[in-house]
This record gives C-alpha cells, structure tokens and sequence, in this order.
C-alpha cells in the first residue's frame, strides 16, 4: 500500500514538474482600447502569437522569459515574465510612435490696406505678361525648316519605324525593395530573425506571394498604408519562409 502511494505521489509530481505553462495576457492603447493584431513572441522559444480582437492573447512560457510586442504604428514593447504573470493575466500597454508632422505653408492674412494685399495676392504685372507670352511661344510650332537637312548632308532613310511599348514605371522591385530596407531598418527584419544577408530574399519572397504593387511601382512612391499592408504581409509569409543555404 506504501509503495502505491509512494508512486502516485511521484506521477503527480512529474505531470506537475513538466506541465506546460502559459502566459495569459491583454493588449490595450494608451487610450485604454483593446488592441488586434498585435505580434507576441516569445525571445527563448521563438514562438509567435497574435492577440484576438478583444485584446488577449496566450502564449507558452514561464518566469524569466522575454516577451516582444509588436504592432505597425506603436513603440516595441519589451517585458519580462515574472512569478505574478505566471499566476495572473499580463496588463501590457503600446505608446504610439511619434510622426512626424508635415510642414504646413501658412499665408499672410489681409492687413486692410490695400495697397499691401494687392502686392500680397496679386503678382506684378510685368510677371503675368512674361507668363502669358511664354504660354503663347509654346503652344506655337516650329518651322520645319529648322530641323531641315542642310544641302549635301546625309539624311537617314525615313521608314515605319518601330513602337518601344509603353513608358516604363519610375520604379522597379529594386528600388521598392531598397526603400523598404531604408524606412523599416535591418532591425526591423532582425527581429523577425532575418539576418542582413537574407533581407533581400526575404523581400522578394514576401513581394512573390502575390503583394500588389503596380501603383508603387508606377509613382515611385509608398504610402503608409502601403507600407502596413506590407508589415502585414510579412507576418502572413514569415511562417512558411526558408532562409536559402549558404555553402561554407
């Protein structure tokens, strides 16, 4: 009867010494709003969790670990699991990023005197009539004879010529992806455990995967939304992504 006991009292205390724990926990803004989408990881396990709409998220862990929280727009948060977090839910708050704000032109009001506005609002007269003659000047056509071949000079053959298709976009996948290396930082992918080296399949893995970049391209520009819509796609592909092999 001794040693029956005996050897449930030792199954208990092996299930209990290698139980898996979890740590429980909310998300919420400065302003006190639950906050969706937010990337959990833990630094030891790697392992990657988002929070749910209401803000909670669970993650396997236990004391001593470090967490990251990471949401496109807000600071990175890190924090480490202490013995209270194991045995209660983890209360985490994100401070938004400061931006910066774009310079603002601001006019100089009327003054009453009229004298001074028609100088303010209205540009010399001398200005408008040179504007208006250049105006004139480009719309004209000029003479054919300018551009006339000069008497005994070789002119080339004039055929049908050939069409060299439509007018190519301001940028490439290269430069999209430059730009994407440049505003989010090496550290940004490092995180993500990408190393320097692999940024750039990294990048074009994730434009592979069906991204849409035709205006990008086509502008040369990158909006914000654009460029959470890529920080978004980056955690869709970042599971299934395959660092290529280097040969040493």
């Amino acid at each position: 009867m001794k040693c029956k006991l005996l050897f449930i009292f030792s199954l208990f205390f092996f299930i209990s010494m290698n139980a898996q724990e979890f740590i429980f926990g909310k998300v919420t803004s400065e302003d006190n709003i639950e906050m969706l989408d937010v990337t959990v990881i833990n630094i030891r396990t790697d392992e990657r969790v988002t929070t749910n709409r209401d803000g909670h998220f669970m993650i396997s862990g236990r004391q001593g670990d470090n967490l990251r929280f990471i949401k496109s727009g807000y600071d990175r948060l890190n924090t480490v699991v202490t013995k209270e977090n194991v045995v209660s839910p983890m209360n985490i708050t994100l401070v938004r990023s400061a931006q910066l704000i774009d310079e603002v032109e601001i006019k100089k009001a009327l003054t009453g005197d009229l004298k001074v506005d028609t100088k303010t609002l209205n540009p010399p007269r001398k200005v408008e009539k040179l504007k208006s003659d250049l105006a004139v000047y480009i719309k004209q056509k000029s003479d054919p004879r300018i551009l006339a071949a000069r008497p005994g000079e070789f002119v080339q053959p004039k055929g049908q010529g050939f069409s060299i298709g439509k007018v190519k976009n301001k940028w490439d996948d290269v430069d999209f992806m430059n730009y994407l290396v440049t505003a989010l930082g090496y550290q940004y992918f490092n995180d993500l455990k990408i190393e320097n080296s692999q940024v750039q399949h990294f990048i074009y893995y994730v434009l592979a995967g069906g991204f849409e970049r035709k205006s990008i391209l086509k502008y040369g520009f990158v909006s914000d939304a654009d460029l959470m819509r890529f920080q978004r796609a980056v955690l869709n592909r970042i599971s299934t992504y395959k660092a290529p092999q280097t040969q040493k």
